[in-house]
């Protein structure tokens, strides 16, 4: 067993610290998992559902301890920590509630003689791999579906959020899920690794960078199960002339900004028509240098540390890489007195005669960071916001809905939004192409995920 701890990036002292599994405590949760989820695919949907409800209403009723605790684990200004709770509260009711219907069978149309239908099948134990940046949302996508299609889940968080984990279980416990349908284990990589691999293992969801999406690939290479991964995004904008030009200054600014720029689905890149650049970039520049940077349990706050300090650093060598290289930096750092290298407190930057030479508008940033580029139309816009090898999500600012759904035809993306960006609709599919992943969940379309079609073909002689 190793130690694995928790630096708060509020001020780097160690917030939390727990033991890595022991090979044994792997071995009996992975085999509890497996009989207690034999009795668990048995429970009648409904059961299922009302047990996830008191899950849920076990979980909201400790919002306040819980947005506390993940301010101090990864960062996040007190000030927004309690939205996490509400989205999970939000995908997880969604789910719930369509749980029935989704998991229903399939009729194809009557034949004489016959009885036909398609069940869907629980898959076994699902193995959860979450990260840090929104260790609730990202997580709910993949267990609630998971639990009510009659499967087991083991979850294996962030070492950064670990008491995530702890939270979630004693939800399920409080709720009276069935003892083993749904635990945690706190793994080293290779350990993690080694829970792929393990026979037991029948699905794995993985939220989390490209190179721990190629970990989980290999890992799972061979043993025949599902692999859903929900990876990287360098996910763009679009803002077209006759788009509401403060709608758009607003949502794309709060959509590169919020969790301090660490979301996978955070706007990275804007490609603005000529004719509104100026007046674009002018607003964006002005509420970005309005954003108060300071520790994140002042109430006060809107922009938080990032969660390392070799994370804010990356960051920095991307903007400083980007302006010898021509670019333009909109925003003075020194007037974030917050703003310190070798800590996690970085100050939000704006960057303009950008390009994609550069890194800052090809590589993640995962950082507070927008680059803005002009552009001459449609064409231009749908040819730079394609050259990308990330895929997830994707925006157009404008009032023409017809154009906007004839542009996201063309674009390469998992989520297409028109005068949004960075969020999830429950009821809509999450999933993305490129080296943003592969797989799907929340709506109807997420359970197909967690569960396999079994055909019945019944002679009546």
């Amino acid at each position: 067993m190793a130690i694995i701890q928790c630096i708060s990036p509020v001020d780097g002292s160690v917030f939390v610290e727990r033991e890595t599994a022991s090979a044994e405590q792997i071995r009996q949760t992975l085999g509890a998992a497996v009989e207690a989820q034999k009795k668990w695919k048995n429970i009648p949907v409904t059961e299922r559902q009302a047990l996830c409800s008191k899950a849920v209403d076990a979980f909201v009723a400790r919002k306040a301890e819980i947005a506390e605790e993940l301010t101090w684990q990864m960062g996040r200004p007190i000030s927004q920590a309690p939205g996490e709770i509400a989205g999970f509260e939000e995908r997880a009711r969604h789910m719930i509630e369509i749980a029935d219907s989704a998991l229903a069978d399939l009729k194809p149309e009557e034949k004489d003689g016959f009885t036909r239908f398609i069940r869907r099948e629980p898959l076994g134990v699902v193995f959860v791999v979450a990260p840090w940046n929104f260790p609730y949302l990202t997580s709910v996508n993949a267990i609630m579906p998971a639990l009510l299609a009659g499967n087991a889940v083991v979850l294996k968080h962030s070492a950064q959020t670990p008491l995530c984990a702890e939270r979630l279980q004693q939800a399920f416990s409080e709720a009276g899920l069935p003892e083993a349908v749904f635990q945690y284990l706190h793994l080293s990589h290779a350990d993690t690794e080694a829970v792929i691999q393990s026979k037991e293992i029948n699905f794995v969801a993985f939220t989390g960078s490209v190179p721990g999406g190629e970990m989980v690939e290999r890992a799972a290479v061979g043993r025949f199960i599902g692999v859903g991964l929900e990876l990287g995004g360098k996910d763009p904008a679009y803002v077209r002339e006759d788009a509401n030009l403060q709608h758009a200054i607003e949502t794309v600014t709060d959509g590169a900004m919020f969790n301090t720029g660490q979301s996978c689905c955070g706007i990275e890149r804007v490609y603005v028509d000529k004719a509104v650049y100026q007046e674009f970039v002018d607003g964006v520049a002005s509420l970005v240098r309005g954003y108060n940077l300071g520790r994140p349990d002042d109430a006060d706050t809107n922009l938080g540390p990032l969660v390392k300090s070799s994370a804010a650093d990356f960051v920095r060598g991307q903007i400083d890489e980007a302006i010898a290289a021509g670019a333009k930096a909109l925003v003075d750092a020194e007037s974030f007195s917050a703003d310190q290298a070798g800590t996690p407190y970085l100050a939000p930057q704006v960057l303009i005669d950008v390009d994609h030479s550069m890194r800052v508008m090809t590589e993640e940033t995962f950082g507070p960071v927008i680059g803005i580029m002009p552009v001459s139309g449609d064409e231009e816009a749908i040819k730079l916001m394609n050259d990308s090898e990330f895929g997830l999500t994707a925006a157009v600012f404008t009032q023409d809905e017809n154009a906007a759904i004839e542009i996201g035809n063309q674009i390469e993306t998992g989520t297409w939004f028109m005068n949004r960006c960075d969020y999830l609709d429950p009821a809509l599919a999450w999933t993305g192409v490129k080296k943003s992943g592969r797989g799907c969940t929340l709506s109807s379309v997420g359970f197909e995920q967690m569960t396999r079609p079994k055909s019945y073909h019944l002679k009546l002689v």
